[in-house]
């Protein structure tokens, strides 16, 4: 069952305001009516609770457009979906193989070695020049987005004792 923006909001526990704010700064879609679907509840999800980590929106964002740009360079935006980018974020199977934001299964566990280059699923008219002709290079973009996915699970767990201590406080009161 899709949901609201109202409904959406009071899931994730943030107002329509700061949901809205949310999708401006990092581009996604604004629907109309009971249309956001579970992954896209699930991709708002994930980004309030990196910001409960403490985890800084300005570092979200460039990850955001990282993998993005990635998922671009694999031709997954060929699906024909409007919300290709976020399709993925409700999946819950093979985890070590997903990228942090979008959550898009790259198929095996992240590494440059077990990425498969060239997939494309569009009937679209070939570009006189590849992407990697004109400097996109797809293992370039997957190396920086696994280098900041990397410092950003590291800043998670040096916050994760603080995090769990406040919980424990929060369940004594």
């Amino acid at each position: 069952m899709d949901m609201t923006l109202g409904d959406m909001a009071k899931a994730l526990n943030r107002s329509p305001l700061v949901i809205r704010g949310l999708q401006e700064r990092f581009e996604l879609p604004v629907l109309k009516g009971a249309a956001y679907s579970h992954a896209y509840i699930a991709c708002l999800h994930r980004i309030v609770l990196l910001r409960i980590m403490g985890i800084a929106e300005e570092r979200l964002r460039v990850l955001w457009h990282l993998e993005k740009k990635l998922l671009h360079l694999l031709h997954v935006d060929s699906t024909g979906s409007t919300t290709w980018f976020l399709d993925s974020c409700d999946a819950t199977t093979n985890p070590e193989c997903r990228l942090l934001l979008t959550n898009y299964d790259l198929g095996r566990d992240i590494s440059t070695n077990g990425l498969q280059l060239g997939l494309n699923f569009a009937q679209t008219t070939h570009e006189l020049f590849s992407h990697a002709e004109m400097g996109e290079d797809a293992l370039l973009v997957l190396n920086r987005c696994l280098e900041l996915q990397s410092r950003i699970k590291a800043d998670i767990d040096m916050e994760l004792p603080n995090t769990l201590a406040a919980v424990r406080l929060a369940q004594s009161g």
